[in-house]
Order: structure tokens, then C-alpha cells, then sequence
């Protein structure tokens, strides 16, 4: 069975860093194409970062470029979302996501395997 599972979230003031962990266990996690997605209160979850399962990037939010970072440790098995300068607006439940099979080159979909969320609050 396949499980993922995010950490790190928390509260925070406008300015400030997060990094987001991302692990998952019943796959090779390496193999699989993986997302980070976020749902603000009243909004439709929405991809921040998307990459291929080799790492290639497939999708960054206009809203978070410059700010955040997606990257993946391979022999640690996680994938990580670093958030600096933080604002407000990215308020909002963090959800991992991966494929819903090996070798994929899309950000993972609905059909994926998909963590429980982490919560984000940045105070202004």
C-alpha cells in the first residue's frame, strides 16, 4: 500500500522560510513524477511545482517564482519545497503528490497518490 506523508508545515510572519518534506513508502519513489499542489480556504487546490520523475521541472506557479523551490533527495527519498519570503496569500494546506504510475512526465492527477496535507499560515 502505498502511503505519502508531508511535514513541516506551521505558522509563520510575512518575510519568513518554510521547507516542506515529502516522503513516501510502497513505490520507488525515485521513479515517479511529483507535485507539490496547495488549497487556500475558499479556493480550488492549485499545482505550485510540478517535476518530471527524472527532476526535470514541469510546472512552477507564477505566484511562488522566485520565492520557492522544489528539489529531491534521491538517496533520502524526499522531496522537499523550500518557501522563502512567505506572504499572507500563501496560506494554505500543502499536499504531496506523486504519479499514479512509474516514468511520468505529468504532474500527478486526482488518479495519483496523494498525502494528507500540512497547513501553512504566514501572518501578516
Amino acid at each position: 500500500q502505498v502511503q505519502v506523508a508531508e511535514s513541516g508545515g506551521g505558522q509563520v510572519q510575512t518575510g519568513e522560510s518554510l521547507r516542506l518534506s515529502c516522503t513516501a513508502s510502497g513505490l520507488n519513489f525515485n521513479d515517479y513524477a511529483m507535485a507539490w499542489f496547495r488549497q487556500a480556504p475558499g479556493k480550488e487546490r492549485e499545482a505550485v511545482f510540478c517535476i518530471a520523475w527524472n527532476g526535470g521541472t514541469l510546472y512552477t506557479a507564477n505566484s511562488v517564482k522566485g520565492r520557492f523551490t522544489i528539489f529531491r533527495d534521491s538517496a533520502k527519498e524526499t522531496l522537499y519545497l523550500q518557501m522563502n519570503s512567505l506572504k499572507p496569500e500563501d496560506t494554505a494546506i500543502y499536499y504531496c503528490a506523486l504519479g499514479s504510475r512509474p516514468g511520468g512526465n505529468r504532474c500527478p492527477a486526482e488518479s495519483g497518490y496523494w498525502g494528507q496535507g500540512t497547513q501553512v499560515t504566514v501572518s501578516s
